[in-house]
């Protein structure tokens, strides 16, 4: 990568790092990717999941299908170890993706690509200087590069944040796991079996050391560790590859220093349970996107970039709570066998479910956007609304990544207004919402749906609640 000029540098190729890119580029911002890995493409497996949310989102882009095709559906939502069942959620979403972190990131560099992102791989950043009208990047090999923004999308060790001096604040680990992808002489009842070619037999493994170790680990840890918790190694030898994590749990006390931002794991960290940290990262760019795109286009100001953290870091900090509180559902304690037992008769009853379901789903986040109707601040549920087109789900209206304002109230709408600004539908829809947890709610007329997916504003007239929300989300002009 040479000495070059972007509207806004992305540091990170993950899973993060490419949504970002991918709704950047589909506004129409010059954006740039900058992995620091040879082939961002990941050899091995890490995360191997998307949830609820995370796959709606992506059928808001159109994309949803891509990740179907591979991954392998289930209704088993898991907190700590108690399953969850989240199959009646009111979602067309209502399960889980398993699939590999790797194949997600295929996906969504084939979508990048698909949208002219360049993708740098091979290089990391050095550091990097900033002033009121941009950023430059300094790279490891000696070349330059400059943007008006930065985002920071480089993992839990992100050198953008430790650059910015914003502080990582929170919990050091209590216990370690290892997880490793490796031959057997047999798969463990309770790992994952893979079959990627053929030969001995392969097995995902995740186990609890007996002691709390850092460090890079070694097949000997793992043996170690195997033998201690289950009595026998399984014969495991000749790893793809072996990690070592705990229950870490911190957060940036700000995810913005100016014209630097920052998103996924180098925002937040928590124990991997219940597969909550791709997931975060993917909403977290799905979030900033369109807000960073209109501020980089000159519709909105800088403020907008203030509500991108206003409105992720409290869901984040929610997150690092409730994993923190799974993992303590994993010690092998008799008092923690007891609470165990408990948590999971509660979690058999209905309203419990839902709730925990929806949270480990992310359906159940609530922005401020203001108070009126309840739809205001949460996702749009997709519905599907007669159009003079036909029947259209709302989930397609939002595939170009622009704000949609929802007329569903007949003749009389005047769409003057707002109509350079937001993208207006009318249609028809006869019935009630339903939502997550809240249940039933009655139906608005007007909706003006923001690019990923919430609602800025619902209610039945098109007087001055509408016209603030339009100006406060898409401008004045």
């Amino acid at each position: 990568m040479r000495s070059t000029e972007h509207e806004v540098i992305v540091v990170g190729g993950g899973p993060t790092g490419l949504t970002l890119a991918g709704e950047l580029a589909l506004a129409g911002v010059d954006v740039a990717v900058v992995e620091r890995r040879a082939d961002h493409r990941l050899p091995e497996s890490r995360a191997s999941g998307l949830h609820a949310r995370t796959m709606e989102m992506f059928d808001q882009r159109g994309i949803a299908d891509r990740f179907l095709r591979d991954g392998q559906r289930s209704t088993g939502a898991v907190f700590g170890t108690i399953g969850v069942d989240i199959g009646d959620l009111p979602t067309r979403h209502n399960y889980l993706v398993g699939l590999w972190q790797n194949r997600i990131e295929s996906v969504l560099a084939d979508w990048v690509t698909e949208l002219d992102v360049p993708v740098h791989t091979g290089c990391e950043v050095a550091g990097y200087s900033q002033d009121e009208v941009g950023v430059v990047v300094e790279l490891s090999d000696g070349t330059r590069s400059a943007a008006r923004y930065l985002i920071g999308c480089d993992g839990g060790r992100s050198r953008i944040r430790r650059c910015a001096g914003i502080d990582f604040t929170g919990w050091d680990p209590t216990f370690s796991c290892l997880v490793a992808e490796a031959e057997v002489d047999e798969v463990p009842p309770w790992a994952t079996a893979l079959r990627r070619r053929s030969g001995p037999a392969e097995a995902r493994l995740v186990v609890v050391e007996a002691a709390r170790r850092s460090g890079e680990p070694t097949v000997a840890d793992l043996r170690e560790a195997l033998v201690a918790e289950h009595g026998t190694d399984y014969g495991v030898r000749n790893p793809t590859w072996i990690s070592r994590f705990g229950d870490t749990s911190r957060q940036a006390v700000s995810y913005r220093d100016r014209r630097v931002l920052l998103a996924g794991d180098a925002a937040h960290v928590h124990a991997p349970v219940s597969g909550q940290g791709l997931n975060l990262g993917v909403q977290d760019a799905m979030n900033l996107g369109w807000k960073l795109a209109q501020v980089v286009r000159g519709v909105s100001s800088e403020a907008l970039l203030d509500s991108y953290g206003s409105e992720r870091h409290p869901v984040a900090a929610r997150v690092l709570r409730h994993t923190m509180a799974q993992g303590a559902l994993l010690r092998q304690d008799e008092r923690t066998r007891a609470l165990r037992d408990i948590t999971a008769e509660l979690l058999s009853l209905y309203e419990p479910r839902q709730r925990v379901g929806a949270m480990i789903s992310g359906l159940d986040i609530r922005y401020d956007v203001g108070s009126g109707h309840p739809l205001m601040g949460r996702r749009i549920p997709d519905v599907e609304v007669m159009t003079p087109e036909g029947p259209r789900r709302v989930f397609s209206l939002l595939h170009r990544a622009r704000p949609v304002l929802l007329n569903l109230g007949g003749p009389g709408f005047d769409p003057s207004p707002w109509g350079h600004r937001v993208q207006v539908t009318d249609g028809e829809y006869h019935g009630e919402w339903e939502l997550p947890v809240l249940g039933t709610v009655s139906a608005a007329k007007t909706i003006l749906i923001r690019p990923d997916g919430y609602v800025a504003w619902a209610g039945n007239d098109t007087g001055a609640g509408l016209a603030d929300a339009v100006t406060r989300w898409f401008g004045d002009r």
